[in-house]
This record gives C-alpha cells, sequence and structure tokens, in this order.
C-alpha cells in the first residue's frame, strides 16, 4: 500500500524542520549580533559624512527589533530615525527629513555602503533636490570622492555639481505621435 511508512516520514520531515529551524534561527543570531556591532559605526559614519554635507546637528538613532518572521537576511526589523537639528526628537526618517536632507542622506548612505558593495557603478538620480550654494558644491565634492573608485552617474540640474564630472550627457524627453 501507498500509505505504508507514511507516519515514519511524517516524523523525518518534522525533524529535519526543527534541524532547519535551528540552524536558521542560529545564522539569524549570527546576524543580529554582526547588525548590533555594526549599527553605532553606521551612525557614526553618517553623521560625519552629514556634517561635511552642510549638516552639522544631524543625528541617527538606528532601532534593532528581532522578530519571530523569517525574513530573506534574518529576523531583525531596522528603522531610521532621524532629527535634523539639535533639541529636537527623533522620528521617522521619511517624516523628519526635508527633500534636501532626503538627498544628502541617500548620498551618506551610499558612499557608506560604495565602500562595503562591490559595484563597478552608482546612480544618482535628482541627488541635488532640494539644495544649493554651498551645500551643492560639499554634494559635489562628495560625488567627485566617490568616484574616485566608482563610476557615478548622476542626474543634477546644478552647475556645482555638474562640473565635478569628468563627461557630460545631455539627456531629454520629446514626445511622437502622442
Amino acid at each position: 500500500m501507498e500509505t505504508d511508512g507514511l507516519e515514519q516520514e511524517i516524523i523525518k520531515l518534522q525533524k529535519a524542520i526543527e534541524v532547519n529551524k535551528t540552524e536558521l534561527k542560529n545564522s539569524a543570531k549570527v546576524i543580529h549580533d554582526n547588525r548590533e556591532k555594526a549599527i553605532p559605526v553606521l551612525e557614526e559614519k553618517l553623521v560625519k559624512i552629514l556634517a561635511d554635507l552642510g549638516m552639522p546637528n544631524a543625528s541617527f538613532n538606528i532601532k534593532i527589533t528581532t522578530k519571530e518572521q523569517f525574513y530573506a537576511n534574518g529576523t531583525d526589523e531596522l528603522q531610521f530615525l532621524f532629527s535634523a537639528n539639535k533639541g529636537m526628537d527623533y522620528n521617522e526618517l521619511k517624516k523628519a527629513a526635508s527633500g534636501g536632507e532626503l538627498s544628502r542622506i541617500m548620498l551618506a548612505i551610499k558612499a557608506i555602503m560604495s565602500q562595503y558593495i562591490k559595484l563597478p557603478t552608482i546612480m544618482f538620480d535628482e541627488i541635488d533636490t532640494g539644495i544649493s550654494g554651498v551645500t551643492a558644491e560639499k554634494v559635489s565634492e562628495s560625488l567627485k570622492n566617490i568616484s574616485t573608485n566608482k563610476q557615478v552617474m548622476c542626474i543634477s540640474h546644478l552647475p556645482q555639481i555638474a562640473r565635478a564630472a569628468d563627461n557630460h550627457l545631455h539627456v531629454s524627453k520629446t514626445i511622437v505621435d502622442d
């Protein structure tokens, strides 16, 4: 009969599931511990870069919460809390940062990540949103620094940023037949 030995097969598979769950939990713990060590370093690097980009009082508080659920990269959920000015409470990044601040935060994150991830090209689309003047100069310098070991492609409308490029492309839109 086809059902002979099914109970033993079910028990065997349940044991395999438990072994795999234990291995997953152990791997998730290693990832969590590595994140716990990396978060203060990341916060410090972000603050330093943002100070160089004209945000001297910016600060981050990256919260890590371990969940029961397994994700593709562990069991943690990360929340980036941000304060742009001294004395201001931390809030979710999307609520606390202006467009110009978000542009500079993305630049800082990509600058840091480019040191760890082997990508030949980094793209910045509208990195100049909400900035001008001295801040644009600082963003330009940061992009130039990143470009010393990576290809940087940047969509910009500011001459302060465009001047740092080695090459320029003009892109335009044309509507043909609706």
